[in-house]
């Protein structure tokens, strides 16, 4: 990269007009010609170079420099050409910032990408709200064997059969490495080489809607990754002086020269909807991105994503460990405007009780069930008590949110991989009770969740990787079995053997789906299938009126969730998660039926179908509650 380039001057900016479509990055124009601008406000010079598809290098050219330390100029650079940026009187070539392709990595090129070129087919879809949907968590290099969108779009038919209306898709910005789940991402503009081309993930959303199927991405907005990461060499202004996280520097979103940051950024969460047509975003750890500005970066970034979209409905969400309200109140409520965000409570009290285990954070949970009653039909649990684990106040004031607003899962890519082995959640607990939690789940009115292999009861793990460098990994290492032993089944003297090395590439590839067990596993499907078919057709439980929903205790592990319908169609469901119980005397009201109905069986978790063991009949004069068990009653006219 350091051999002596022809010198070419970049045209004057204010000479001629560029057609652009983000503020940042490389941009193919009508004539042929491409546009790149980039921020380097404390660098005096920024110059191109450009390589041949071929490889060799072709030219150099100096950009021209703006008073607000923006660098731009035209090139003759055709899509498919190798690009980077040398700046001052650096040595090494850095790779474009908002680079859209890395074919070499991160430490590579950048490539010039015309998103023009792919002719899109889906021009009736008109996106997806978050009302009505049914989540699938995606991560793209293990979802397949061959782990890419074009091995993953050919799968795409089965989650719409099975009832999924919305692929949540775990990160897919460039990073450094063969492998990882995508949270160390340095070019977020770059869709990973790693699963396809650009247009390979075109077409996955391409004909995911064309089934039907909505497609949400996850962004990192929160740090950038460890390895890769040479966006400060272009401005230091891209982390914070005020702020930190657990993962080291904070983005600038506050403080000096945040304003070219923050447009980085908004750039970044219109791109994936503009460019990819993607319905939306989820946020990662939205505690982390930290804001004292009066316009939070966040609500920007909603305001962002809809605008991008126009006549598209989308779908924001979060990751929200703090569990504040805020985010989910509309601005004309002092919030940020996020549709949805993810229910932990429902989680970790699910988790203790399906497991007994009330280890490292499930310590803040009984999992009784009063604390499910409350989670199903308040959303979070904590919203601004004292959490004693925490040593602060968790959560803040949300009784009126919708329900649908509440992301609710027994799965997801944290709860598996950061458990030991990567076990998934019918491998913790008795089926029984899996089926059972599965039901309250998928008819939760909160907006429930899958994660990838959970409607087939996969075997194979979803295990913590990282294909790092050896230091790097070294440290990754040590930090994964540090965090690890905040849980006791860790700390004995087995403990090794629940640890494996992340940055070994058998870590990966053990994580991988085998979509024969869907065949194998015919239960665990038929399960799945029949509930999200019955949260779709069923009207009382496809309105998502938590209002309408209340609970009752009826044991130390037995209850009643009361769903109210519009004229007489209540429904109930009795989930007992301990022995067979008798309920004598039945004091219990939300046990009576509508006046002048009868309760029926619409659907039982023991049902033989499902792998269960039968269900006794309904007895509504004497009450009996098989263990390890959901029933869902509907009311019927008395004949």
């Amino acid at each position: 990269m350091g051999k002596s380039l022809p010198h070419i001057m970049a045209p004057d900016v204010s000479s001629k007009l560029a057609n652009r479509g983000l503020p940042i990055g490389a941009e193919v124009q009508p004539d042929g010609t491409t546009h790149f601008r980039v921020w380097a406000p404390r660098r005096n010079r920024a110059e191109l170079v450009i390589w041949a598809v071929e490889g060799a290098p072709q030219k150099r050219v100096e950009l021209s420099r703006d008073e607000n330390g923006y660098f731009a100029g035209f090139a003759e650079a055709v899509a498919g050409a190798h690009y980077a940026f040398r700046l001052d009187d650096d040595i090494t070539l850095y790779p474009d910032p908002a680079s859209r392709s890395q074919p070499e990595g991160p430490h590579g090129p950048s490539e010039v990408v015309d998103p023009r070129s792919y002719h899109w087919q889906d021009q009736d879809w008109r996106g997806v709200s978050i009302d009505g949907q049914v989540l699938y968590e995606m991560h793209v290099g293990t979802f397949t064997k061959a782990g890419t969108w074009n091995a993953a779009t050919k799968q795409l038919e089965h989650l719409a059969d099975l009832g999924v209306t919305v692929i949540e898709m775990m990160p897919v910005a460039e990073f450094a490495g063969n492998f990882g789940w995508g949270y160390d991402g340095v070019n977020l503009f770059a869709p990973t080489r790693l699963y396809g081309s650009p247009d390979d993930l075109r077409r996955f959303v391409d004909q995911a809607h064309r089934l039907g199927l909505g497609v949400i991405l996850d962004v990192v907005y929160n740090h950038f990754g460890p390895s890769g990461n040479y966006i400060g060499k272009f401005s230091p202004d891209f982390v914070s002086r005020r702020h930190h996280t657990d993962w080291g520097e904070a983005i600038n979103f506050d403080g000096e020269n945040s304003a070219p940051v923050r447009e980085f950024f908004l750039a970044n969460a219109g791109y994936w909807i503009g460019e990819f047509h993607f319905d939306g975003l989820r946020l990662d750890a939205v505690h982390a991105i930290l804001d004292d500005s009066p316009d939070h970066i966040l609500a920007a970034i909603v305001r962002q994503v809809r605008a991008t979209a126009g006549h598209r409905q989308t779908i924001v969400m979060a990751e929200n460990e703090q569990q504040d309200a805020r985010l989910l109140r509309t601005a004309a409520n002092h919030g940020y405007g996020l549709d949805a965000a993810f229910n932990d409570d429902f989680h970790h009290a699910a988790r203790v009780a399906m497991t007994g285990r009330s280890e490292g954070y499930y310590g803040d949970y009984h999992g009784t069930p009063q604390e499910l009653i409350s989670a199903l039909k308040w959303g979070h649990l904590y919203q601004g008590q004292w959490n004693t684990r925490q040593s602060r106040q968790r959560g803040t004031p949300g009784l009126e949110l919708a329900a649908a607003q509440f992301v609710v899962f027994l799965q997801n890519h944290d709860q598996v991989g950061n458990s030991p082995g990567g076990r998934r959640a019918h491998q913790l607990t008795s089926p029984g009770r899996h089926r059972a939690f599965t039901a309250l789940m998928l008819l939760a009115p909160g907006t429930p969740l899958l994660f990838q292999g959970q409607e087939f009861s996969a075997t194979t793990p979803f295990l913590y990787f990282a294909d790092h460098e050896a230091e790097l990994g070294k440290l990754v290492r040590e930090g994964r079995h540090k965090e690890l032993r905040q849980f006791r089944s860790l700390t004995g003297d087995d403990a090794a053997d629940h640890q494996v090395d992340p940055c070994d590439r058998q870590t990966f590839e053990r994580s991988k789906l085998d979509h024969t067990e869907r065949d194998r596993n015919p239960e665990a499907y038929a399960l799945h299938e029949d509930l999200l078919r019955l949260r779709r057709v069923d009207p009382v439980f496809s309105a998502q009126r938590s209002d309408r929903v209340h609970g009752s205790v009826l044991g130390t592990e037995a209850f009643l969730l009361r769903y109210f319908g519009d004229e007489g169609d209540d429904r109930l469901i009795l989930t007992n998660l301990g022995r067979d119980l008798d309920l004598r005397p039945i004091t219990e009201p939300l046990l009576a039926p509508p006046s002048e109905t009868e309760w029926h069986a619409l659907w039982s978790s023991e049902d033989p179908k499902y792998g269960g063991s039968g269900t006794f009949a309904l007895d509504t004069r004497n009450w009996h509650l098989p263990g390890h068990a959901t029933l869902v009653l509907g009311c019927k006219e008395i004949a």
